[in-house]
């Protein structure tokens, strides 16, 4: 798994990564790529095949399996264009001559193929004196995919229901597999049984006797308990994991899993105290199931790589993460919101990214899947849902039903972000015996929920120009708190220089050390939480934990502060004084939790 660049592109909602490979794979960058909307990467199949000039036959609804083999097209058409476009680059050297440059001075200073390259380039009249040496060392980024395992809704044909490998997150999983791509599926949104299980009807997920493995498995977790339950069932069933990627649960964009108070830092230590146990019991396990299930075995034990994102915003915090924690890989997403050229995003949205301060990026409730999501305030698609629901028309006519999971008006599940289930719910709550201030809070709580599975992929259909007659002009945005630092409209270079020191294209704004960033939102996370109530009794465990989990982080960030020599020199003072205001903030939480329930935490 050789990788030339130090950071990769994360999956950014359904559409701004959708055809970010096609961007950037030839600078040698990786990028994930959304499987959940099949209709939308079906339109920018056509768009592509039109542009690159290649034959373009619609894969229709009337099709069987067509979710699955509309996938399958749109990766190989991918796989074959930037394959092709990367051996044009390195076969005809001296006629792509600024494309191979521009390769080369993405890469970090350090690399030992860049200093060659300058070498090299120094020594040989014209770059097709090099083509044997371009030919083994360009590599192009990968073409990842992810699936979010709770997108898995059952299908129906002809009011049937379809058997279980027709559901959602399964055909995109089969759609993956068919296909020509060499690279990884990541996992999110936590641990799908039935699905992973999946996994063991296709040979590619297998490896081969050296070890080799066509399509690798990533998971994307937020602890390392998840990691090591995850991992144990995958390979008991002789999956294995080629990647643990590590998210911060809230400091992040789109959908936030919110841990129990485990904070990045700590999460990040254990899992490398503990790096070479995991390896060797989940070895352990993969060789007994290969063996017991006949499949070949490895003349040698696998490794697994071990990335990090979430809130990462300056080359020092990357370059910390990587030595520290002795990271692979670390992932930068919503910046790259802010880099036209690596994602598809349109002027207005770009517009409003660039003005957005801390206060407009927030953890909100729009979700149809009852999960906390960072969104933007004011973004145009909740502007079209509130205008809807003031007009008497409340929800959304839900076009494509990937996010369905209601049962209470209907026995096939229905969105709570569609006008069906709105206007049912809210004519429920007229008929209650709500005040009238509790009955709006009640309905303002129904109309929140917001149609995100076509608003995070419109963005792709209105900068390829495409007709948005049945999705709407509204656009869904999922920015994590960090792009707030970021006010500017960047190009590939300067971004990519930001990651590695050699530019900063940060704002103005005073930003906050990433770990004490999300340390801030667990405690605003936590105090919201109780400002809630409801069943306090019942949640007592709940919060003791998160409140010792979160002191047992701000004792680990004094230490490992207090004791770093020769890093964040300008900033570890005011570092080590927010940890104290961040204590004494805790401290005030602390004696109310101590209070309510009566107990020592």
């Amino acid at each position: 798994m050789r990788k030339v660049h130090t950071f990769h592109i994360p999956v950014m909602g359904i559409g701004f990564t959708l055809d970010t490979p096609f961007r950037v794979s030839k600078y040698g960058i990786d990028s994930v790529v959304s499987l959940v909307d099949d209709i939308l990467i079906e339109k920018i199949r056509k768009v592509y095949c039109q542009k690159f000039e290649i034959p373009y036959h619609e894969i229709s609804e009337k099709i069987d399996d067509f979710r699955a083999k509309r996938i399958t097209s749109y990766l190989n058409l991918m796989n074959e264009v930037t394959s092709r476009k990367f051996d044009e680059m390195k076969t005809a050297a001296n006629e792509k001559r600024k494309e191979i440059i521009a390769y080369f001075n993405l890469l970090p200073d350090a690399s030992a193929i860049k200093q060659e390259f300058v070498r090299l380039k120094d020594k040989h009249l014209n770059f097709n004196e090099m083509a044997s040496w371009l030919k083994e060392n360009l590599i192009p980024g990968k073409i990842d995919v992810n699936i979010m395992t709770k997108i898995d809704k059952d299908n129906y044909r002809n009011g049937e229901k379809l058997p279980p490998e027709y559901k959602d997150a399964h055909a995109a999983l089969r759609g993956f597999a068919h296909s020509d791509l060499d690279s990884s599926l990541v996992f999110s949104a936590g641990m799908n049984p039935r699905l992973y299980s999946y996994l063991e009807k296709f040979p590619d997920f297998f490896p081969d006797k050296s070890g080799y493995i066509k399509k690798k498995v990533v998971l994307k977790v937020s602890d390392y308990r998840s990691a090591l339950i995850q991992g144990k069932f995958l390979a008991k069933k002789g999956i294995w994991v080629s990647e643990f990627r590590i998210e911060s649960g809230l400091n992040c964009g789109g959908h936030a899993f919110a841990t129990d108070g485990f904070l990045m830092g700590p999460i990040l230590e254990e899992f490398k105290t503990h790096r070479a146990e995991l390896t060797e019991t989940l070895n352990d396990m993969l060789f007994r199931a290969l063996q017991a299930k006949g499949k070949t075995v490895p003349g040698t034990k696998l490794s697994f790589r071990l990335t990090a994102q979430g809130g990462v915003g300056t080359s020092e915090e990357h370059a910390f993460l990587l030595d520290h924690y002795q990271l692979d890989s670390v992932g930068w997403g919503s910046p790259f919101l802010l880099v036209p050229e690596a994602v598809s995003i349109e002027h207005s949205t770009m517009k409003q990214l660039l003005e957005a301060g801390e206060e407009d990026l927030y953890l909100s409730d729009i979700s149809p899947l009852g999960v906390p999501f960072n969104s933007l305030r004011g973004n145009t698609k909740d502007v079209e849902k509130i205008a809807l629901a003031k007009a008497g028309k409340p929800g959304s006519k839900c076009p494509k039903r990937y996010l369905v999971s209601n049962t209470e008006y209907s026995e096939r599940a229905i969105c709570t972000a569609s006008r069906q289930f709105q206007r049912k719910k809210i004519k429920e709550l007229e008929q209650s015996f709500l005040t009238p201030t509790e009955l709006e809070v009640a309905k303002d709580k129904i109309i929140d929920k917001s149609c995100i599975c076509v608003g995070l992929g419109t963005t792709a259909l209105k900068v390829h120009k495409v007709d948005t007659t049945v999705e709407g002009d509204g656009i869904s945005v999922c920015p994590g708190p960090n792009t707030a630092y970021f006010s500017k409209e960047l190009s590939l270079r300067q971004m990519v220089d930001h990651i590695y020191g050699r530019a900063n294209v940060l704002s103005d704004t005073e930003r906050p050390h990433v770990f004490l960033k999300e340390l801030k939102i667990y405690i605003n996370y936590l105090k919201n939480k109780l400002e809630e109530g409801g069943e306090e009794r019942k949640q007592e465990k709940y919060y003791l934990n998160f409140v010792r989990n979160l002191m047992n982080g701000i004792r680990y960030y004094e230490n490992l502060f207090a004791g770093l020599s020769g890093k964040f020199g300008d900033v570890k003072g005011l570092i080590l004084r927010e940890l104290e205001v961040c204590k004494n903030t805790l401290d005030v939480l602390v004696e109310d939790l101590q209070g309510r329930f009566l107990v020592e935490v």
